[in-house]
């Protein structure tokens, strides 16, 4: 039995159904979930469907997350999106499940649910679940369709990034041909910042370190983040408006989280593989585009230490 058909017979199965992404959301974590949501309600309306987990102030827009009992977990399915690791699941926790499903395009990290649907060649999560939908019995509808869209735009960057593939356009298409679907006016919450964001994003410009190596950093104390009036998460929403400068082969924003006692760091990158370098301190992600929770800025030192020195490493490769 093929991972499509084994994912529709769980869903098919279950009157309660869960579904889950990683800490820190984005809008492929969210859309991917909230996308999922709406396919199963369109599909199955009278199962209950919970989307689980935090939803950033600045993507209500996509979806707001769902009262439940707890009561009933044990007896349900969860399926879990965009999330490589048991550490980085959101909101619940994962093993009171009946039966748990994981969908995710990051490289392999480990196994933790019933049934994984692993495929790193895949945009984003959001690609996986409008594939899912056109591999099934799962029925597409144009609100699940702007949640998913809004997903796979924001991981691809707008079909920037090389793991866009001729099926990401092939899927793309097929979408927005079967459900009418306007994308174009979905561009505009995405990338709608308030004023305090660009300042913000100048004030990060401005007081950016970049190493002879070409790896570009900043560490955002909360303080500074209370003088911006934006929160933990705004500087990794910002990362990838500095794809462009030519002094950095890569990247990151390292800001304190002082609810959580740590620092939330974001890393991009144009050629140096970044997420070995960030799997011993326990991050990871993808090649060229991953994060890290460092304890304090002391550890964010290593963590800097060890970017700037792959990124002499590839310099002194690309240049031989």
């Amino acid at each position: 039995m093929n991972i499509y058909r084994q994912i529709y017979k769980k869903i098919k199965k279950y009157n309660n159904i869960f579904l889950a992404h990683h800490i820190g959301p984005d809008p492929d974590a969210l859309g991917s979930t909230f996308g999922l949501k709406e396919v199963i309600l369109n599909t199955f309306p009278k199962k209950n469907v919970y989307v689980v987990g935090a939803s950033p102030y600045k993507f209500h827009y996509i979806g707001l997350n769902d009262k439940y009992d707890e009561e009933i977990m044990k007896d349900s399915l969860l399926i879990i999106c965009d999330t490589p690791d048991k550490k980085r699941v959101d909101g619940v926790d994962y093993t009171i499940f009946k039966e748990t499903i994981k969908i995710d395009h990051h490289p392999f990290v480990e196994k933790f649910c019933n049934i994984e649907w692993i495929d790193d060649t895949a945009s984003s999560a959001s690609q996986m679940i409008i594939e899912l939908v056109y591999k099934t019995r799962l029925k597409m509808n144009k609100k699940a369709a702007s949640k998913l869209f809004t997903g796979l735009i924001s991981d691809t960057e707008r079909f920037l990034y090389d793991y866009t593939t001729p099926k990401t356009f092939e899927l793309t298409a097929k979408l927005i041909k079967d459900t009418k679907l306007e994308f174009t006016k979905l561009y505009l919450p995405l990338y709608l910042r308030p004023r305090k964001d660009l300042l913000f994003q100048s004030y990060i410009m401005t007081n950016l370190t970049i190493t002879e190596n070409g790896f570009g950093y900043i560490k955002l104390t909360d303080e500074t983040l209370k003088e911006f009036e934006v929160d933990v998460g705004t500087a990794g929403n910002l990362i990838n408006n500095f794809n462009y400068m030519n002094e950095m082969i890569a990247w990151g924003f390292f800001s304190e989280d002082k609810n959580n006692n740590q620092i939330r760091g974001s890393i991009r990158s144009r050629g140096p593989v970044i997420n070995e370098v960030l799997a011993p301190f326990g991050g990871g992600g993808h090649a060229l585009a991953s994060g890290v929770r460092p304890k304090d800025f002391e550890e964010t030192d290593k963590v800097i230490k060890e970017l700037d020195e792959v990124c002499r490493k590839y310099n002194e490769e690309n240049t031989n």
